[in-house]
């Protein structure tokens, strides 16, 4: 299946970029240059263009145009031009990925953080992320490098062997691309999840799920679990607030069920934009009918940022509703985010509901789980569990 591209043409660079480039050099550089020693690494600083590996997922038509077919947007990309993304340049009719083994920032999180709640409860994700996004939020909490381009933030040269060896070093139990988005760095998550593997390493993604069939597929192969942002059950909220569409997204939380990949979904609930209850409930009934009843579903609390810094926080009422609107509508497993010590965080059984893990903002402060199963009355409990 297709979809149409959004408004939005694939682009040439020049120095006209330099004041952008070097606004977002100043604000996302020491988030890189700040881990140089947590992981005894250096960041490479990119001038001029970036070094390229060969894309895999695009169509060369023989005149010197390429398709590049990694997400819902194809863009048709003339030579020297880059797709939307900024991250994928056409060269000399060779498409090209600029940033693969270019992560622009690391660190060792607790899984639950990404938000993961059923995926190794407890335990450290080595976290890392490239440059560039193939949407344009308004409200990206990690604007910073999402919409910088490979040149505007320094890097570190990381090839997956590399970032498999360092995630396992650090005693890490998976590796969570996330951040930024990784469907644009698709080559590299695939290439070092496979290093991964062979380590005994886990692999998480944390992604828009904005992104074609045939390279999920591809993904699916090396990945443990997706976490989907489900930003809204709307096409309006989709084409104003994230230039993107919704279609593809729903396609790609139908296929991870139909791959038996672990799914989670975040839905972060704005103020005037996403958070009615009719919306609410249409979003939890679909998930509930396509995905099935035991998909985690996290509500999260919107903070005024980037462009939409004039709406207020998400009022912790209108959250909790959110929360009820999904158990009402027959979800097995609903949280609340960003809400450190709410009820939502922790994890109960559906059957007898007791309380299983008690989660404190990140950290699990209890977990009365045995072999994925309710200590109190046996009843399975979905997820990854070790």
């Amino acid at each position: 299946m297709s979809y149409p591209c959004l408004p939005g043409k694939a682009m040439k660079y020049s120095n006209s970029d330099c004041d952008r480039r070097s606004f977002i050099r100043q604000m996302a550089g020491g988030c890189a240059l700040g881990l140089a020693g947590t992981f005894g690494l250096a960041p490479h600083a990119i001038a001029g263009r970036p070094s390229a590996n060969e894309a895999r997922f695009y169509q060369p038509f023989g005149d010197g145009t390429v398709r590049c077919l990694l997400c819902p947007r194809r863009c048709t990309i003339e030579e020297g031009e880059r797709g939307f993304c900024r991250t994928r340049e056409n060269r000399n009719g060779i498409l090209y990925s600029l940033v693969y083994g270019r992560p622009c920032t690391m660190h060792i999180d607790p899984i639950e953080k990404k938000p993961l709640f059923h995926v190794l409860p407890g335990q450290a994700a080595f976290s890392m992320a490239t440059a560039g996004c193939n949407v344009r939020c308004t409200f990206c909490q990690n604007w910073e490098i999402s919409q910088a381009s490979p040149e505007d933030v320094p890097s570190y040269d990381l090839p997956p062997a590399k970032a498999a060896e360092l995630a396992r070093s650090k005693h890490s139990a998976c590796i969570a691309y996330t951040y930024s988005e990784p469907v644009i760095s698709t080559e590299y998550v695939i290439d070092t999840a496979k290093e991964a593997k062979r380590l005994g390493i886990h692999n998480v993604m944390i992604t828009n799920g904005y992104i074609n069939p045939e390279p999920m597929r591809e993904l699916c192969k090396v990945l443990t679990a997706v976490k989907i942002d489900l930003k809204a059950f709307s096409n309006r909220f989709y084409y104003e607030l994230v230039n993107g569409e919704l279609q593809p997204v729903l396609d790609t939380l139908v296929l991870l069920k139909s791959e038996g990949i672990w799914t989670e979904i975040v839905n972060l609930v704005i103020p005037g934009q996403n958070d009615s209850p009719a919306e609410l409930k249409k979003m939890c009934t679909w998930v509930v009918a396509e995905l099935g009843a035991d998909t985690p579903v996290h509500f999260t609390r919107f903070h005024p940022q980037y462009l939409l810094k004039n709406l207020p926080s998400t009022p912790l009422a209108v959250l909790r509703q959110a929360r009820q609107i999904g158990l009402d509508s027959g979800l097995h497993f609903c949280y609340t985010g960003n809400i450190p010590g709410d009820i939502g965080e922790s994890t109960f059984c559906p059957a007898c509901q007791k309380l299983l893990i008690r989660r404190m903002g990140f950290a699990v402060l209890e977990n009365h789980l045995q072999n994925g199963c309710c200590d109190g009355c046996g009843t399975r409990i979905p997820g990854i569990w070790q």
